[in-house]
């Protein structure tokens, strides 16, 4: 509950500020945002390319184990058939 108060007032305070009538933030946070989109969608590349690289290692791991389960399945079988 907390949170969500501090979240809402801050959310206010960014509204307020980037008003012209208010603390009239709006041009320097538009040169921030402009400034800092390069840098961000890096980041956020990198992060996509580290998530993409665990998938396919998840991938290949989950094929082996099923390769691994279906082996054991088949030896289960055929000690059932030589009993």
């Amino acid at each position: 509950m907390v949170a969500l108060i501090v979240g809402i007032l801050l959310v206010a305070f960014c509204v307020f500020a980037c008003l012209p009538q208010g603390l009239a933030w709006g041009v320097d946070v538009i040169a921030f945002l402009k400034g800092c989109a390069p840098v961000l969608s890096a980041f956020i590349g990198l992060v996509a390319v580290f998530i993409g690289f665990a998938d396919i290692k998840d991938k290949k791991e989950a094929k082996k184990e099923e390769l691994a389960a279906k082996a054991a399945e088949e030896a289960a079988k055929k000690n059932q058939e030589n009993k």
